[in-house]
């Protein structure tokens, strides 16, 4: 599966797995999650969270792209403020948590979509005129000029909130996992949190890796 790369200063880390088991996260999981969370929440503020490479990175990103990140905040920005406020990650399922969970270890968004529902050709590109989507836990999305990752039934996902449509369910087999990371980004750090992701997923969901790679425009 590839991705047509239509926005500057962005280089996706892309995953396919297979054979994934959806199910409630295990209490090794659940361990993990609240020990990452711990351990951020006693070395950050609110505050310092804007101060992170990795979300100056991804807010200049956003930029970039025309959009302002105190407006749209990216996802992981989000998910990290959660955290230093006490209020943890949420807890949906095992292949959830574990986006989530690498996510903020991460400082970058993560956009996780069930494969069954995404139909290529794919491109990440700004939405056009009058396309909305559904959002996860939220209203209907406007995206016109909203970063937007997109398929033949149009837009999806995004690095600020993704679709009810390709959203992970109990019935999800096979999932595609998106790293939305600055063009600046050294490679191997972006592989390295590739890597860690399939790890926990073949740890805590029995997921098996079918590709796993770095795109650029």
């Amino acid at each position: 599966m590839d991705i047509a790369i239509e926005l500057p200063d962005v280089q996706l880390g892309f995953l396919e797995a297979e054979e994934v088991k959806v199910a409630p996260a295990s209490a090794e999981l659940a361990a993990e999650m609240d020990a990452v969370c711990a351990r951020i929440r006693g070395r950050l503020t609110v505050e310092e969270v804007a101060e992170l490479d990795s979300v100056r990175g991804v807010r200049a990103m956003f930029r970039a792209w025309g959009i302002d990140p105190s407006k749209y905040r990216p996802s992981s920005e989000a998910l990290l403020r959660r955290v230093v406020q006490g209020k943890g990650l949420y807890r949906i399922s095992n292949v959830v948590d574990i986006c989530n969970l690498c996510s903020i270890e991460a400082g970058l968004p993560f956009g996780l979509y069930d494969r069954a529902h995404v139909h290529p050709p794919i491109a990440f590109r700004h939405g056009r005129d009058g396309e909305t989507y559904q959002g996860i836990g939220k209203q209907m999305w406007h995206l016109h000029e909203r970063p937007v990752m997109a398929d033949s039934e149009g837009p999806f996902g995004s690095p600020i909130s993704d679709s009810v449509r390709t959203m992970i369910t109990e019935s999800a087999g096979a999932i595609v996992t998106v790293i939305y990371a600055p063009a600046g980004s050294a490679a191997d750090a972006v592989e390295k949190f590739l890597e860690q992701y399939a790890k926990r997923l073949e740890q805590f969901s029995g997921a098996r890796i079918v590709d796993r790679r770095i795109l650029r425009g």
